[in-house]
Parts: C-alpha cells; sequence; structure tokens
C-alpha cells in the first residue's frame, strides 16, 4: 500500500495522509476548476448576449430544445433573466472555490471535515443539477454536462481510502 504521508500531527507525527486522499483532493480541485469556468462563462456571455447567450449555456437537452425555446423578448424580462442567470453562475463558482479549498485541506491536512464538506456540500450542487437539469433533459448530456457529477462521485468514493484513521481525542485536529 503507498503511503505518500504529509502532514503532521499534534505531537509532530504523521496524520497518514496517502495516495487515495491525495487523488481525491485532486478531483476535488480539478471539480472546482471547471465550476470557476461557470461563473466565468456566465459573466462572458451576460456581456456579451445577455439572456439568449446564457439562457443557451442551460438549454439544449431532449425536454427543451435550442430551436423551441422562446427567449425573452422584451427589455425587462431579458434583465431579470440575464441577472438570474448571472447570480446562478457565481453560485455555482462559489461552490467551484470550495471544491479548491475542499482539496487544498485534503492534501495539506487530510481533513475529515474538508471530505465531509465536500461529500455534503457539493453534493448537493452536483446532486441537484443531475435531477433537476440533466435526467430532467433541460440540459443536453454531454461530456461537459455529466464530468462534473461524475469527477465528484470518484473524489467520494476514492478519498476516504487515504485519509488517516480518526483517533480518539483528535476531534482537535479535523481541520
Amino acid at each position: 500500500m503507498t503511503t505518500a504521508m504529509s502532514g503532521t500531527g499534534a505531537a509532530g507525527e504523521k496524520t497518514g495522509t496517502r495516495l487515495a486522499a491525495k487523488v481525491g483532493a485532486s478531483l476535488f480541485g480539478l471539480w472546482g476548476i471547471l465550476h470557476l469556468w461557470v461563473g466565468y462563462e456566465g459573466l462572458r456571455q451576460y456581456i456579451a448576449s445577455p439572456a439568449k447567450g446564457q439562457w443557451k449555456m442551460f438549454i439544449g437537452g431532449s425536454k427543451a430544445p435550442v430551436d423551441a425555446f422562446t427567449f425573452p423578448n422584451d427589455p425587462v424580462t431579458a434583465h431579470v433573466h440575464a441577472n438570474l442567470i448571472l447570480n446562478f453562475c457565481i453560485d455555482v463558482s462559489g461552490y467551484g472555490a470550495l471544491g479548491i479549498i475542499v482539496s487544498w485541506l485534503l492534501f495539506k491536512r487530510g481533513s475529515w471535515l474538508a471530505y465531509f464538506l465536500g461529500v455534503f456540500l457539493i453534493g448537493i450542487c452536483d446532486g441537484s443539477f443531475t435531477i433537476l437539469q440533466l435526467t430532467s433533459g433541460i440540459i443536453a448530456v454531454s461530456i461537459p454536462s455529466v464530468s462534473g457529477p461524475i469527477i465528484w462521485l470518484l473524489a467520494a468514493l476514492v478519498t476516504p481510502f487515504g485519509l488517516p484513521v480518526p483517533r480518539m481525542g483528535a476531534a482537535s485536529q479535523a481541520l
């Protein structure tokens, strides 16, 4: 078993972050970077083609084909749509930042708290996206649209195999 130890505990002992946790941390980091891109792309579309360009990022599935979608025509509705979509994209970027923080904490500290934040908080993001957008047919199923949930699932599955075994009294070292 590869141990690739890193980080130190209270008395200078190794925390035991092994290869599996580092692979999981890398996956959480990759997930974070991909989701930071959503905020960038949402802002880029907001500047270039508010509402219409933004909507094209989020439709195209079997239940919401682009050619059947009615884009907002009046300025007020278009403005409201553009701002709501930009807000959504920025929120997704916030999840991306969380993914990068989780990645860093896993790499540097082998943190079980970071792992559970990644599993549950990022899981809310990807779980709702998968159910409400992908499986419902709103967004087209493609490599970019399924990569986030797949990367998150792999990170959630592999990471705990490389984290240090929790010890009694080690709660203060969780971060």
